[in-house]
């Protein structure tokens, strides 16, 4: 089952007593624990979003999240808050060594942070000049874009591209 952004009155989405998403589709039936899936969370956050069902099955597309009711796209955005954890690096204060593994000192949108670099390989290119760093824990770091950094974050983050 997929519905449109333009048929919101054909479902709806609360949560209940526990925290949990439930989504009653047009036929009046309820599915608990829907989770909502950015199809590009980087690239285009607002465009296309996926509510699935625990049984990993899409029940509605949304094309855009800021087209949603301002109630339905917050409930949908803190939802995906919980979910997504990716700090963007605003700074690179430090790295232990130009070689892999290093050790890198930062500052994010969310505050000071330092992570292990395992490999060139864990810095990935995006559209533009956006890369996805991962640290050796598995947290996954963003910059926006590479060029707005300051200089010495250029220069460092140059010498593992």
């Amino acid at each position: 089952m997929s519905d449109s952004t333009n048929a919101t009155a054909t479902w709806h989405l609360q949560r209940n007593r526990l925290g949990r998403l439930v989504l009653t589709d047009a036929q009046g039936i309820e599915h608990t624990g829907v989770v909502p899936v950015r199809a590009f969370p980087i690239g285009a956050p607002d465009e296309g979003l996926s509510l699935v069902g625990a049984d990993g099955h899409e029940l509605v597309w949304i094309e855009r999240l800021s087209a949603l009711p301002p109630e339905l796209g917050q409930l949908l955005q803190e939802e995906l808050a919980q979910r997504e954890f990716t700090p963007v690096m605003e700074r690179i204060v430090s790295v232990s060594t130009f070689s892999t593994p290093s050790h890198w000192q930062v500052e994010t949108d969310r505050g000071p942070t330092q992570f292990v670099l395992r490999s060139e390989d864990d810095i990935r290119r995006l559209d533009g000049q956006a890369l996805l760093v991962l640290s050796g824990h598995g947290v996954t770091f963003a910059v926006r874009d590479r060029l707005a950094l300051d200089g010495p974050s250029r220069r460092l983050l140059d010498r593992f591209l």
